[in-house]
């Protein structure tokens, strides 16, 4: 395998193919990237924009460039490649001739023997789920795959929601034994839930996404944020009520056919049990296996936790026999109902600082301790040092710039300007939960350009919320009504003073933000990611928003340095990524934290060889406490000043410090 430094998401499609992802080798070489790391890569639907809705897995996309492309891509370049792939579901219709045929849909899909219902990709009509824990369909479905990880051609994979599988540990084990040696996991982990021990090098990232993100906000901001938006919005509940309301909403209207299907399976059990007891799983899914007996401590704790009757947890934890096919499908129901449940629902509704509602995340938990980053930490360390490392992906609600500036509002200096603001103009919006949102999107996104982008914006915001609007029946006045109302405060001298005032100083504070968690992601143990586009300044919201085409041009000259001064994130990067190739060993080793005092988060990697030194404040000063290993001379590697560590050395307030032992 390419050694295996940094990762750059490239996302293929019309406008960026094989031959397009070539032309950007000597680029990304130059930033530092060792691995391309490639969405979807095998024939989709015709017209397919993101690759996800696969309909013949044994073919590489000729849309892309075919197979003669993506082996040219690997052989003229020595960057590494890194394929996602969609295991869980493909596309239906007749481009798809294992759907298309009938005898051969009920082999390869999840099809149900009598009333042809089958298992969705969540709810999601033309995307059906594919039994791989069938050996004969596992083969069909990767075959191509893992003969490009022989052939040498991608070194490793990243899979595609594996929770909608039957058995996520075996088809794991079937990956390793055919050849794929580095495999990463879409898992979406509850915070303070730990990865199961299967044979993977982690998870894409998320779990770090949002601890980074709740280690920069300010936890003293709660109180004042939680009063002001019960005032402003009338929502008073926390976040648990608001998600396990939206999860019971989502068991009994779009997954109701998934629970139907439950219930024939164990009809002993009623609809409104089933549905409270999906939403009351504390995690994702639990992965007991029927097939082997095996019930995890894990799993008896969250099923425990869920509250549900006892002879449904007792069938769920195999103490009942003859419930081996209902324990699979409540397992296979349970993420979905989860994901469009809290993601896709509740994080549309709760608002109280929107840079908490991210994937994977808990907008309940306001803020962390530099303790608690630590622990963090040292346990991907320990588990899992290939672990990938993120800011931004295809998925996230928000670029990580966008997070950084909202997760700004919370800081003492800003907080009484935002809270005048939204006094004054939140109460005006058709719906002040929803105006509340709108306003700290503008302030984490502005300028937003052209603004049909926030038009777009909003029309999804209302419907994934589903209170006013809804994609199952869309209300198009009303969402009209909202988009009408942005663009009037936008044209609103008084508001636009206000506004334009606070935006220049939250812009100051999230770009500070920004950098900061730049700093964690390139350093703490795992594999860094950059996003497609994120290595400059990056203001993107939700798909498809995020997947605009990225200015390559204007990233090569700024790298170049034929434009301004080098932007501060491009020179990050840049310098921290040939750091890591200087020093291998250091960032494949250890992490020890130093003491730095609460409003800094400081640590070595390997033996020592380098220090990191982060400000989770902008006001943030401490005293670094080194150890006497450590009293040596080190050059920051971002500006080449040389300093003598001492202790009780004052940390300056800022952004990073990345330093290299002399």
């Amino acid at each position: 395998m390419t050694e295996l430094r940094a990762t750059y998401r490239l996302q293929l499609g019309p406008e960026l193919t094989f031959e397009d992802a070539r032309g950007l080798v000597p680029y990304l070489r130059e930033l530092g990237i060792s691995h391309l790391y490639l969405s979807p890569s095998l024939t989709a639907r015709s017209g397919s924009t993101h690759g996800y809705d696969v309909v013949d897995p044994t073919k590489v996309s000729e849309a892309l460039g075919g197979e003669e492309g993506l082996r040219a891509l690997a052989a003229e370049s020595d960057l590494g490649l890194i394929c996602d792939i969609v295991p869980n579901h493909m596309g239906t219709g007749d481009e798809n001739r294992w759907w298309a045929d009938e005898q051969e849909r009920a082999r390869v899909f999840d099809v149900h023997p009598e009333t042809g219902f089958y298992r969705r990709f969540f709810d999601i009509d033309d995307l059906a789920a594919v039994r791989q824990e069938r050996q004969d369909v596992f083969e069909l479905t990767h075959g191509k795959t893992l003969e490009l990880i022989r052939d040498g051609v991608i070194d490793g994979v990243r899979v595609d929601h594996p929770d909608g599988l039957a058995d996520p540990a075996g088809y794991f084990g079937k990956l390793r034994d055919g050849g794929a040696a580095h495999v990463w996991i879409e898992k979406i982990l509850h915070p303070g839930e730990p990865l199961r021990e299967w044979p993977v090098d982690g998870t894409v990232g998320y779990e770090f996404l949002n601890d980074a993100e709740a280690l920069l906000v300010d936890s003293s901001a709660e109180g004042f944020l939680t009063d002001l938006y019960a005032e402003l919005t009338g929502e008073s509940r926390d976040f648990a009520q608001v998600a396990r309301e939206a999860q019971i909403e989502m068991a009994t209207t779009t997954f109701q056919r998934e629970v139907d299907w439950l219930r024939r399976l164990a009809p002993q059990f009623d609809a409104g049990v089933l549905a409270a007891a999906l939403a009351d799983l504390p995690v994702y899914r639990t992965y007991v296996e029927p097939w082997s007996g095996r019930v995890d401590d894990l799993d008896r704790r969250y099923v425990e936790a869920a509250g549900m009757p006892g002879e449904l947890a007792r069938a769920l934890l195999l103490e009942e026999e003859g419930n081996a096919e209902f324990v699979t499908r409540f397992q296979q129901t349970s993420p979905p109902v989860t994901a469009k449940g809290v993601e896709d629902t509740a994080f549309y509704r709760y608002n109280r600082l929107l840079a908490l509602n991210e994937v994977g995340g808990d907008p309940g938990r306001f803020g962390i301790t530099v303790e608690q980053m630590h622990e963090a930490n040292l346990e991907r360390a320990r588990r899992f040092p290939r672990n990938l490392l993120i800011g931004s992906t295809h998925d996230t609600k928000r670029s990580a710039d966008v997070r950084a500036r909202i997760g700004a509002l919370a800081l003492p200096e800003l907080r009484d300007e935002f809270a005048a603001l939204a006094r004054r103009w939140v109460p005006g919006a058709p719906d002040p939960n929803e105006g509340w949102m709108l306003l700290q999107t503008l302030l984490g996104a502005w300028p937003i350009e052209p603004l049909a982008r926030l038009d777009g914006y909003l029309e999804k915001a209302l419907r994934e919320a589903k209170v006013n609007t809804t994609w199952a029946d869309p209300d198009a006045a009303y969402e009209a009504r909202v988009q009408a109302f942005a663009r009037e405060l936008l044209d609103d001298a008084e508001f636009r003073r206000g506004f334009d005032v606070l935006c220049e100083r939250v812009r100051t504070a999230g770009r500070w933000s920004a950098i900061a968690q730049l700093g964690l992601r390139l350093t703490s143990p795992g594999v860094p990611d950059v996003y497609g586009g994120d290595e400059l300044p990056y203001f993107a919201l939700v798909d498809p928003d995020n997947r605009r085409p990225v200015d390559f041009d204007a990233r090569r000259r700024a790298l170049a340095g034929t434009g301004p001064v080098m932007d501060p994130k491009l020179r990050l990067i840049r310098s921290v990524l040939a750091l890591r190739a200087r020093r291998p060993e250091a960032f494949a080793g250890g992490y020890e934290p130093v003491d730095a005092g609460p409003d800094v988060i400081a640590y070595t990697r390997g033996e020592g060889e380098v220090l990191v030194v982060v400000p989770i404040r902008p006001y943030g000063k401490g005293k670094l406490q080194p150890s006497d290993a450590l009293r040596v001379r080190w050059r920051e590697v971002t500006t080449g000043a040389v300093v003598e560590m001492r202790p009780d050395m004052l940390v300056p307030a800022g952004g990073p410090g990345v330093f290299e032992r002399q």
